[in-house]
């Protein structure tokens, strides 16, 4: 079964690296003020997701199993 994730950019921290869309292209974006935005939370692998979101220099991203709430990463 594959898991559901649930992927929040903390905007108030996102400098716009693209470090993440550069690891995972199909799940971050940017938004109208070039931050990152999660355009589609299932467009990866969670490993995927999450290399992606230890990437983030200001730790802007948070990862969670959608189901259970349980955050992944950090």
């Amino acid at each position: 079964m594959e898991k559901k994730l649930r992927v929040r950019i903390d905007y108030n921290r996102c400098v716009g690296s693209t470090l993440c869309i550069h690891l995972a292209p199909r799940v971050f974006g940017l938004n109208e003020k070039r931050q990152s935005a999660v355009v589609n939370a299932s467009g990866d692998t969670p490993e995927r997701i999450c290399a992606a979101a230890e990437q983030c220099p200001v730790s802007a991203i948070t990862v969670e199993d959608a189901i259970t709430g349980r955050q992944l990463f950090p």
